[in-house]
């Protein structure tokens, strides 16, 4: 095991680029000579690799997260393929894992089945007759995975964090946000136009006789105006709204409530549910109640066809990617039909793929090292709470209760969920994706009444990513995010806490950002600051949302610093904890010289390092109305242009780019 372990690391840093032939696990190729750290961190270790690099045709960025999950792609691609070819026992994960992949790649037997697959998914919104009907339409389409203009799904109650609860919420577009439908910019009337071409184009192949494309926009964008916006839906005060089915009901009469929740089979189990939007909920009543029921039923089978394009013949496909990649996101290229698998048995059989994953590709080393790098964080972050200026003595007691009581995952759940009950055929691609959405969405529903399972995870262990859950508060890592250039086993401590444990005090620090900041340690929405520290907090965060309104990625389009805020404190803060841990974790001593750098160099580069990315202009516009993450270059600068230790460890001066009065530095956590 722990051979296989090595030869995977070693191929994780052939992967990054020159990393293998650096200790320190920099890679000194990706830097532009030309450019002072001084000046910007950024360019300075990413500016060659930005000169020099192409995005892939079959993407619309590229950067440090894409060419990990390019690897994570390529590992589960090795896993997936092994498993297709094993033959495994009837009924066993690897069979289904094998036989969903298979499935996926039979474009020969797709073709040749056409629309059949989809018939009684759209013969079923064929039989609706009147508006009442709807509901139990919407209901079914939400448990096959099919957009509606309302959302439901099963969480914690927030202010009651052992209970989960039926959430509703807003939902039904098909542009990227509410913005695309009203504003007068050209690129959003050209994708306006776009979607309209693509509705039009996808239901005639489908033997759509009458298609009104004006219509279903003007559906559409009243729903977008009834909307709340991204900044609106990220205070989780408003957004808690605690009604009675009776309540809900009244809020929204026209719509049939009783045979929604009837056919949702939740009936006797949301006696309370949180409604996050209300005001959108009485508004799509009307309009609902307003739109003739013929052009809802176009529309709903548009969002069948849309669903499900890539698992239809490939002209359906092509259409899909038409609009979603050139149109919407400026891609060129499809993606290889093996990628689009891997994706689809990723999303049905997660955590079957990623108990194969973690048997091949993790070692219980790489968790050790891990669990004493998370440890020095929340020792680093416990005594930054300490030495807070801005918070007084009882307010940073409740805070070190919150950080005491947090749960820490890394690498993989210690429970998988159980697919035995679901079927998968090697020969049915769309009765497969189908099954297994009603799978998942029956395993949420039969939480409803039960206890919180603790062990669940939010993520597979194959995702490159992590997450903190405000309502568990807890932190995860999966495996897949702990291999170069995040954690590099071999590599440099100073590399790895600038990497990986900027991005575990990224996650940390989330519960202290202006949302987690608002839930205690128990998950509970309780407000547990004294008044001038809220007060306090509010102005600092305030001049962090000023700093990055003032970014502009696109000419003319900045950041949203108030919709990307809590993203941007868990950088600021997750990279001042971090550098504190590395602190730590050299016991006294100075840390050592290695490739002509100090060990507080090093950790910034490898800060730098990780933020490499490049994106192509309408991802990047579609992103900054819609996404709460600044764009790379931004947070890798804009975390360090704050940071006491950054100007220390490189001698930023006065007349430096870089340089910020210390007066005028942000400091939160």
């Amino acid at each position: 095991m722990k051979r296989k372990f090595v030869l995977t690391l070693i191929a994780a840093a052939l992967a990054f680029g020159a990393q293998a032939a650096s200790r320190s696990g920099l890679d000194v190729e990706r830097f532009d000579k030309n450019v002072r750290v001084q000046d910007d961190l950024y360019l300075a270790v990413n500016g060659n690799w930005l000169k020099n690099t192409e995005i892939p045709a079959d993407k619309s960025s590229h950067g440090s997260f894409l060419i990990l999950r390019d690897l994570a792609e390529s590992q589960v691609h090795t896993v997936v393929e092994t498993a297709s070819s094993q033959n495994g026992a009837a009924g066993s994960a690897v069979k289904k894992v094998g036989d969903l992949y298979q499935s996926y790649m039979n474009e020969t037997l797709i073709e040749q089945r056409g629309l059949a697959p989809l018939q009684a998914t759209l013969s079923m919104v064929d039989g609706v007759k009147s508006h009442k009907e709807l509901a139990s339409v919407f209901a079914s389409f939400t448990s096959l995975g099919i957009g509606t203009p309302i959302a439901l799904y099963i969480g914690q109650d927030e202010k009651n964090s052992a209970n989960y609860i039926v959430n509703v919420n807003q939902s039904g577009l098909s542009l990227p946000d509410r913005d695309y439908y009203s504003k007068p910019d050209a690129k959003f009337v050209t994708a306006r136009a776009a979607l309209s071409l693509y509705v039009e184009k996808l239901l005639k192949l489908s033997g759509e006789s009458t298609v009104d494309a004006t219509a279903l926009l003007a559906f559409e964008t009243e729903l977008a105006q009834a909307q709340w916006t991204k900044v609106e839906n990220r205070d989780p005060h408003k957004t808690y709204n605690k009604k009675t089915q009776l309540e809900l009901t009244q809020l929204a009469p026209h719509f049939a409530w009783v045979e929604y929740w009837q056919a949702m089979g939740v009936t006797s189990k949301a006696e309370a549910v949180i409604v996050s939007q209300p005001s959108y909920i009485r508004e799509m009543g009307d309009i609902l109640a307003n739109t003739p029921i013929a052009t809802l039923k176009v529309w709903l089978k548009f969002k069948a066809l849309d669903q499900y394009a890539n698992a239809l013949p490939k002209a359906y496909a092509d259409l899909n990617f038409d609009f979603y990649g050139k149109a919407l996101s400026g891609v060129p290229e499809q993606k290889p039909r093996w990628k689009k698998a891997i994706a689809a048995t990723n999303s049905s059989l997660g955590e079957a793929v990623g108990e194969l994953y973690v048997a091949k590709y993790f070692s219980p080393d790489a968790k050790a090292k891990m669990d004493v790098m998370v440890n020095n964080l929340l020792v680093a972050y416990r005594n930054s709470i300490k030495d807070l200026t801005w918070m007084s003595l009882a307010t940073k007691v409740k805070a070190q209760e919150k950080l005491a009581k947090f749960t820490v995952k890394i690498g993989y759940p210690e429970k998988w969920v159980d697919y035995s009950k679901l079927e998968i055929k090697a020969d049915d691609l769309l009765g497969n994706l189908q099954r297994s959405q009603r799978f998942e969405f029956a395993r949420k529903i039969a939480k409803l009444g039960r206890p919180i399972d603790r062990k669940e995870w939010g993520m597979t262990p194959q995702t490159v990513n992590a997450y903190y859950n405000p309502s568990m508060n807890e932190i995860v890592f999966p495996a897949a995010i702990l291999q170069a250039p995040f954690f590099n086993f071999f590599s440099d401590d100073a590399v790895n806490y600038g990497a990986i444990g900027g991005v575990i005090g990224h996650e940390i620090s989330h519960g202290f950002d202006d949302q987690g900041s608002q839930f205690d340690g128990d998950g509970n929405l309780v407000n547990w600051w004294g008044k001038q520290d809220g007060d306090a907090f509010k102005a600092l965060t305030n001049k962090l949302v000023a700093q990055y309104d003032a970014y502009e990625p696109i000419v003319g389009k900045h950041v949203n610093g108030q919709l990307t805020l809590g993203e941007n404190i868990a950088d600021l803060s997750g990279l001042a904890v971090a550098y504190k841990a590395y602190q730590l974790s050299l016991g006294g001593k100075p840390s050592p010289k290695l490739e002509g750098r100090t060990g507080e160099q090093r950790f910034f580069l490898g800060w730098s390092q990780v933020w490499a990315s490049k994106m192509r202009e309408p991802m990047t516009l579609q992103l900054l109305l819609s996404n709460p993450h600044s764009p790379g270059e931004f947070r890798a600068n804009g975390a360090a242009v704050n940071s006491d230790a950054f100007y220390e460890a490189f001698g930023v001066k006065e007349g430096d780019a870089m340089y910020k009065p210390s007066s005028e530095r942000i400091r939160i956590w």
